[in-house]
């Protein structure tokens, strides 16, 4: 850290750089990921729901990829594999325009772009899977 300016040479800057308030959640934050079972709960809870979002894509006659590691996953409306830029275009990104419209007419917000990865917490109960994959069902058939 001798580095970073004022001490050293390296100028360095950001938003949240070095803010009580930022650095004070990335605490908390780790310290609730430090718990025994939360990588676990996180993993159980975005399968849960990508499998929810399948099914219901299926029920509806969607064509629908779910890409997910661990907590992070994102919807291409394909049928086919979704691995770089080139495959991701060539799903129907109008139609997840759609979809997150009619997710947010129900009260669920995903990243409102196709090329956006959305992230399930640990905030979130089994409740709002069960919402949000009721919504989902809807706003699948309503695509």
């Amino acid at each position: 850290m001798a580095l970073i300016a004022p001490e050293g040479p390296v100028y360095q800057a950001g938003t949240l750089s070095g803010n009580p308030l930022a650095v004070a959640a990335g605490i908390a934050c780790l310290r609730e990921l430090g718990k025994n079972g939360a990588y676990e709960k996180l993993e159980q809870y975005s399968q849960s729901l990508a499998i929810g979002l399948s099914q219901a894509a299926a029920r509806a006659g969607v064509p629908l990829t779910i890409n997910r590691v661990g907590s992070m996953w994102t919807a291409f409306f394909t049928a086919h594999p979704v691995f770089d830029y080139a495959s991701a275009k060539k799903s129907q990104v109008a139609q997840f325009g759609r979809f997150f419209h009619a997710l947010l007419e129900r009260g669920v917000y995903l990243p409102p772009s196709q090329f956006e990865a959305a992230f399930c917490s640990l905030a979130h109960t089994d409740a709002d899977l069960e919402r949000t994959l009721q919504a989902a069902e809807a706003a699948l058939a309503a695509v």
